[in-house]
């Protein structure tokens, strides 16, 4: 592990400590909102692992403006500065860059952004207008700035990685986005930095979005269809009055209609109290028998 080399809030800042690598480091960049929890510990040590000890690892705290609707939680999105750059240090991260929204964005209503197009209309992006558009915008710019060749991003946020892999080929950006599979707790909630939002019996009814998913493969496992995968991850569901689903769906790896055989998706988003969770596993078709 090393200990971080700089905390850096400025364009300026980030060019001059990038200045002082030798020629041909290689780097990586894992772009947070900040609130990092064991999730974002573990795709900062995928970063170190992929660059090496002789390759950079810059962890981005930006909690974006651009990606929240109006009514969203963009001023009570949680905060914790000083203990992310402590998790970040303990992971081996070698700088932190934490600009200001002005900094980011030099004109505050930005004229150019990136559309998602069909693909952030879908599932998340049916619930929440303009996320993507928000997410890619930043996600792109955060790559410009740090110069980064390698992207990493969480499984959990599947859709959202999806996209940016979407938008790398489509734009031919020069970075390679690694999605890291999903953390979770030991009852098997994903880690989010929103579960801290949870009352005591919300967390409690909250690991049955985890336990569904877990029916839907084990289903595809026992040889079910995408629609039967579905049905039974929906019936584990039924019933619950804690819970108001946004959406259950089936899709490929690319978000595309569920398949018969191969590779799927099974990917759900649910409101429990103020909160919603997100979550998402890989499904196998067509293999029991």
């Amino acid at each position: 592990m090393s200990a971080i080399t700089r905390v850096v809030s400025s364009r300026s800042g980030l060019r001059a400590a990038y200045a002082e690598l030798p020629t041909g480091t290689v780097r990586a960049v894992v772009p947070t909102m900040g609130a990092l929890h064991s999730g974002h510990a573990q795709l900062i040590r995928a970063a170190r692992a992929l660059v090496g000890q002789a390759g950079h690892v810059t962890v981005t705290v930006f909690v974006n403006p651009t990606q929240f609707a109006a009514g969203e939680d963009l001023d009570r999105y949680p905060r914790s500065f000083d203990s992310d750059v402590e998790v970040c240090a303990a992971e081996g991260a070698d700088l932190v860059f934490a600009p200001s929204v002005e900094t980011v964005y030099l004109d505050p209503e930005p004229m150019v952004t990136i559309d998602p197009g069909p693909l952030g209309t879908l599932l998340e992006g049916a619930v929440r207008p303009g996320h993507f558009r928000g997410v890619l915008t930043v996600v792109a710019k955060l790559v410009s700035m740090t110069g980064a060749s390698l992207l990493l991003l969480g499984e959990k946020d599947f859709q959202q990685l999806v996209l940016v892999r979407r938008m790398v080929r489509d734009l031919d950006l020069p970075v390679e986005v690694v999605g890291v599979p999903t953390v979770r707790a030991d009852d098997g909630l994903a880690l989010s930095s929103r579960n801290v939002y949870l009352s005591d019996a919300e967390r409690l009814a909250a690991i049955t979005v985890p336990r569904a998913l877990e029916i839907g493969v084990e289903t595809a496992r026992a040889g079910g269809s995408a629609r039967d995968v579905l049905s039974a991850a929906q019936s584990h569901l039924q019933g619950r009055d804690e819970f108001e689903i946004d959406y259950m769906v089936v899709t490929d790896p690319d978000l595309g209609p569920a398949p018969e055989s191969g590779e799927g998706r099974l990917l759900m988003a649910a409101r429990i109290g103020k909160v919603r969770l997100l979550d998402n596993v890989r499904i196998d078709l067509g293999v029991g028998g």
